[in-house]
């Protein structure tokens, strides 16, 4: 059991004692929103969420070995894939109403982030752009918060919306949008939510929906890459736009750094195994995707870092994407209800979320957590590659797999 005895009894006790104006994509150009301020009565009035049930890692269910596939194939010049991992071996709860996965509580307990979570986040809107149209995705959303006592979150209520650019359906993108739009919800509960579903997983299209997201939101999450080298669309994620957040990948060190996460502007996100959240315990995960852009010259933030490379190199920091210490997600889609996933589609959504509680939307964003390092947690172990330090290595300060570290409050964001 990864926790103390007494937080798993005096969960169970507690348990038992009380039963901007819309622009459409392809646009010749898009300008950032404004970014308002949150005032201090919207966080007072923000909703306080607990979880309603112990999660599997506070019953000693979680984390565990299990087999994982990719739900997103390969794709060729000029597309992207999603990064979601699913474990395969889990298939609905691990116990009675118990999913298996890290739940919301869990993840904001290892990030330092359960107050943060609970009272601020009013008044933000985080876009997760997509491919693809998932037509359970507002309602699995919602058995999700549920579950988990969060807030509804509707379009009826006004914390949903969609935008979507297609009726065409993939089970894998189905499945990463739950991951992203559940994520969000995990670490920014009192957040509105944009889903943003491209009309395919062509860059022009998710470059087209990337434009509407950025001029809707301040943070913008992308679970998904293509290899370096489509400077066509690098203007769509420039700096002004706010929070843009992107996935590093999944296949360990890339001798050909992944877009759009490589981009100066963008906060490239790795990944790291969580494999114990109080006291947290994580290490680099040895899928998490790091490499040195052939075309990006290195940016002011990473002047005077050591980071193997001569130009920008990925990632910036990184959270959980292990999925052997993967997260519960709902589901109606890939399957049935309650899966476990991993990735670092788990941790691009979760950083994105974070930037938002931290209500930090700057002109260069990704160079916010270089000046910060004190409010990371900096990992020091676990390795992607056989290329050594600090591209493939983790060690003390910066390196390849989990940039400069997790989350540790929202200090660095």
């Amino acid at each position: 059991m990864r926790f103390a005895t007494v937080t798993a009894v005096a969960a169970v006790a507690v348990l038992t004692a009380c039963t901007k104006t819309s622009m459409l994509p392809g646009t010749a150009s898009a300008s950032c929103r404004p970014h308002p301020q949150q005032s201090l009565l919207s966080v007072l009035q923000s909703a306080t969420s607990v979880p309603r049930i112990a999660t599997a890692a506070q019953l000693g269910l979680w984390p565990r070995q299990g087999p994982s596939a990719r739900v997103c194939g390969d794709v060729g010049k000029g597309f992207a894939r999603c990064q979601a991992w699913l474990r395969t071996d889990i298939d609905g709860p691990i116990a009675p109403n118990t999913p298996g996965g890290y739940a919301p509580s869990d993840l904001q307990t290892a990030y330092g982030l359960t107050t943060d979570s609970q009272t601020t986040g009013a008044g933000q809107t985080i876009a997760i752009v997509d491919a693809y149209d998932d037509p359970n995705v507002e309602s699995d959303l919602n058995v999700y918060r549920s579950q988990y006592g969060l807030p509804a979150c509707t379009v009826s209520n006004g914390c949903f919306t969609k935008q979507k650019y297609t009726s065409q359906t993939n089970a894998g993108w189905a499945a990463e949008e739950s991951v992203d739009v559940e994520m969000v919800s995990a670490i920014c509960p009192n957040c509105k939510i944009l889903l943003v579903e491209a009309a395919s997983t062509s860059l022009a299209d998710l470059s087209s929906a990337e434009q509407y997201a950025t001029s809707q939101a301040d943070y913008v999450s992308n679970s998904w890459s293509s290899n370096e080298g489509t400077e066509t669309y690098d203007g769509v994620y420039k700096d002004g736009c706010g929070a843009i957040v992107a996935s590093t990948g999944d296949h360990g060190y890339n001798s050909t750094a992944q877009w759009p996460a490589v981009l100066p502007s963008v906060v490239g996100v790795g990944g790291t195994s969580l494999t114990a959240v109080s006291p947290r315990a994580e290490t680099a995960w040895l899928n998490a995707g790091s490499g040195c852009s052939k075309i990006y010259a290195k940016p002011g933030f990473q002047s005077g870092l050591n980071t193997g490379c001569s130009m920008r190199a990925e990632a910036d920091v990184s959270a959980d994407a292990d999925p052997h210490t993967g997260v519960a997600i709902y589901d109606t889609f890939q399957r049935r209800g309650w899966l476990v996933f991993g990735g670092t589609s788990v941790a691009t959504p979760i950083v994105a979320s974070v930037f938002a509680l931290a209500g930090y939307a700057s002109a260069n964003p990704a160079g916010n957590p270089y000046s910060h390092t004190s409010s990371l947690n900096d990992i020091a172990s676990g390795s992607n590659g056989s290329c050594g330090a600090p591209l493939c290595v983790a060690g003390q300060g910066w390196d390849g797999p989990t940039g400069l570290g997790t989350p540790n409050g929202i200090g660095a964001f």
